[in-house]
């Protein structure tokens, strides 16, 4: 049945202009950007087929085209939108980061870090760069890793503080496992990194483990920073 023949309280759209967009499951939320189904399918059960297919709204959103692609009806034009959806959900993050101090807003930093590296499958290094007010001058991928291990060589992190003319940093680094957990390397790496960049008078703020759809794990939060 097209979600048009649904009584109109439980259409998806018609329940977010009543009751807000909190309300909707990650389904309903997507078969409103979907718009429309396919033949047998509404859109609300073609948003199910795909978060069922990548296991989560996350892995969806880091899809290549061409696993995007290969979900019946979805294409080109659905996935330049999605990126587009996306990439302005980034872009209007990172201007409240830039307009006040990073740590005014935690939740907004939580969910920028969860934008850029949840869901991928491969680990990735990445850096916050902030000045003495603590606010965001830049973000930046530093190292790229397989599944399990990613090469971080502290001398390449304080050449990029020095490049920004940063004053402190948040680092970050995604679990493709899930588990969110600090491993003793993770630990080690923190000290060696916070003291290498004291060296040049760049503060280290805290370290985010980003792993599936569970909150990012925070070190200063553990009392391991």
């Amino acid at each position: 049945m097209a979600i048009s023949d649904w009584p109109e309280d439980e259409r998806p759209r018609e329940r977010l202009l009543a009751q807000g967009a909190s309300v909707l499951s990650d389904a309903e939320l997507l078969a409103i950007f979907l718009r429309v189904g396919v033949r047998g399918k509404s859109a609300v059960d073609l948003a199910r087929e795909l978060i069922g297919e990548f296991g989560g709204l996350n892995r969806l959103f880091v899809a290549t085209q061409a696993e995007f692609s290969a979900v019946r009806g979805m294409g080109p034009a659905k996935y330049a939108q999605l990126q587009a959806v996306l990439e302005m959900a980034r872009r209007t993050l990172g201007e409240e980061m830039r307009q006040g101090a990073l740590f005014s807003s935690p939740g907004a930093v939580r969910d920028y870090l969860r934008l850029h590296l949840a869901g991928l499958p491969y680990e990735v290094f990445f850096a916050l760069w902030l000045d003495a007010q603590n606010r965001l001058i830049a973000d930046e991928e530093l190292f790229r890793g397989t599944l399990t291990q990613t090469s971080v060589y502290p001398r390449e992190v304080v050449k990029a503080a020095l490049r920004h003319n940063a004053a402190a940093v948040v680092l970050a680094h995604n679990h493709p496992s899930g588990l969110a957990e600090p491993s003793r390397a993770d630990e080690l790496l923190t000290r060696e990194l916070t003291r290498a960049l004291a060296l040049v008078d760049v503060r280290v703020l805290d370290h985010f483990i980003v792993a599936g759809q569970a909150q990012p794990l925070s070190f200063s939060e553990r009392g391991l920073l």
